[in-house]
């Protein structure tokens, strides 16, 4: 039945309008929505029904850190990347340091991977009333091939193998498994993917409603470009390779309105014993990325 008239605007027309505002209000997640056809639909309702209200974190930080900003030639992915490597409050280039490898979500960059947040705010966090301890943090563009191997472009070997090099040079990252990595949504995926294919140089693991698909036939009727053909998929598939992470620290949260959290549930499921799982209210949204920074943030500095 058709709802009623608002000035010439049916109630579908409206929730249409409603899931604009909804995909605006998601940042960077609102790319990986419209990608998977969520937008109009499902997302849309559950924000008007209330399932994506999520308090807003009262966020208190130190000064910032420094943070650095430049871009090089990549031979993994045959192109220029940009990159950022952020210190905490206290610390300058020159100071050694635990590392984040941080990974943006589809259609970010280095400069967003943190929910709107910059890197150096995010390192400046306090949670729990206390400020965190102190870790750097870098991030590179991966372009939006879901940061496993395509033809001519591999983001994975690019963090790998130029990346977190950079960073060690710097003095950050260096020692034994001193080295954790985060993500949000696409880049929530990427997170667990790097850990399960480098267990021996990274301790810890914090996923963001990561974007996870649970055949190779799902992932290519709504993004194409994720995997270059179904054995791309499958050896990038992180919950069949969860055993990976056995000794691995993992935290995994998810909203329980996520498009993409029948795939988290998958994952969660393959898990060690030990893993750190948030299941909460919330959808693939701003609000929800960014009320899971901290708790994450927190997480990765005890393990590192």
């Amino acid at each position: 039945m058709t709802g009623p008239d608002h000035g010439g605007i049916s109630r579908r027309r409206l929730l249409g309008i409603g899931s604009v505002a909804a995909v605006a209000a998601t940042g960077a997640g609102g790319f990986e929505l419209v990608a998977r056809g969520v937008v109009p639909g499902k997302q849309a309702l559950d924000w008007i029904d209330g399932a994506c209200s999520v308090a807003a974190p009262a966020l208190v930080s130190s000064s910032p850190g420094p943070s650095l900003s430049g871009s090089f030639y990549s031979r993994a992915r045959r192109r220029g990347v940009g990159y950022t490597i952020a210190y905490p409050p206290g610390h300058r280039p020159g100071s050694r340091l635990p590392l984040i490898i941080a990974m943006h979500g589809f259609g970010g960059s280095h400069a967003s991977v943190l929910a709107g947040l910059s890197a150096a705010r995010g390192l400046a966090l306090h949670v729990d009333g206390r400020q965190l301890p102190p870790m750097a943090l870098a991030a590179a563009d991966g372009g939006g091939g879901y940061w496993n191997p395509h033809p001519g472009d591999d983001p994975m070997g690019m963090v790998i193998d130029e990346l977190i090099p950079l960073c060690q040079r710097r003095g950050l990252g260096l020692g034994i498994r001193r080295i954790g990595t985060l993500g949000i949504s696409m880049g929530g995926y990427g997170a667990i993917l790097l850990a399960e294919k480098y267990p021996d140089l990274f301790r810890a693991a914090a996923a963001i409603s990561p974007a996870i698909w649970t055949s190779y036939e799902q992932a290519r009727n709504v993004n194409q470009g994720a995997y270059a053909s179904a054995a791309a998929f499958a050896s990038a598939d992180v919950v069949t390779h969860a055993r990976a992470l056995t000794d691995m620290a993992v935290r995994v949260a998810s909203g329980q309105s996520d498009p993409f959290h029948p795939g988290v549930e998958a994952l969660v499921r393959r898990l060690p014993p030990g893993a750190v799982v948030d299941i909460s209210k919330g959808c693939h949204s701003g609000p929800f990325f960014l009320s899971q920074i901290p708790p994450s943030l927190a997480f990765l500095a005890r393990h590192l």
